[in-house]
């Protein structure tokens, strides 16, 4: 069984109700569920959420939302892997068997489908622990710099002050979209970051966090640029 669990609980604070809030036209979730969808990848869609709300929107666009989420894994310091884990755990003690299964991101309205697809043909291909959306950092990190309370400037790796940016190796950074893992790295909460996944690469502009209004309101016009563009 392969599974997509699209993690959306209701305590949103900095922007309220944000997994359901209307973005372009749909609520923010319905994206992620249409995207999980027409991949084709999955034997069933599943929101994890401790809202009643959320759960009768998610149903709405397809997904199912066959359990309520504890409150002890729905609070603003909950780690994405004990939720995944306990929605495996739901689905094994139904009596199915997840073998591979995707966190898809509510707020992910950039993510595609033929990602989601290349995710899971990696895992399997390469054996991997997961297999998870990265993007490029914009500028070499080597050369980045920190500043004091009174504003004074340092280097964080002083040793590459001379170095060309051509000459230093590219970085990459979570894109928060999707990680796709074997069920047994979810249950046993292996670490996602590590030399045991690979990278699926996106485009920086598909790689948009959106956790405040401002946020928000560029991810909108970006979105209407890139669909008017199509």
């Amino acid at each position: 069984m392969k599974l997509a669990v699209i993690p959306a609980r209701g305590g949103s604070k900095r922007i309220p109700r944000k997994n359901i809030k209307p973005f372009c036209g749909k609520p923010m979730i319905a994206w992620s569920i249409e995207a999980a969808l027409s991949s084709g990848c999955f034997d069933e869609v599943v929101v994890s959420t401790d809202d009643n709300e959320i759960a009768e929107v998610a149903k709405a666009y397809g997904a199912s939302a066959p359990f309520k989420r504890p409150a002890t894994l729905a609070d603003d310091h909950t780690p994405t892997v004990p939720v995944i884990k306990h929605a495996v755990e739901h689905y094994q003690a139904a009596g199915a068997h997840p073998e591979q299964v995707c966190c898809i991101y509510a707020t992910a309205p950039f993510i595609s489908e033929q990602d989601i697809q290349a995710g899971f043909d990696k895992l399997t291909s390469q054996g991997a622990a997961y297999a998870l959306s990265v993007t490029s950092f914009p500028f070499p990190i080597q050369r980045a710099l920190h500043m004091s309370g009174s504003q004074r400037l340092a280097m964080f790796y002083p040793d590459h002050a001379l170095t060309r940016s051509q000459d230093l190796e590219e970085a990459w950074h979570d894109a928060g979209q999707f990680y796709w893992g074997q069920a047994d790295s979810w249950l046993n909460e292996k670490p996602i970051f590590s030399e045991n996944s690979v990278g699926i690469a996106i485009p920086r502009h598909r790689a948009q966090d959106i956790d405040t209004p401002e946020d928000w309101t560029r991810a909108e016009w970006l979105f209407k640029a890139m669909q008017a563009g199509q």
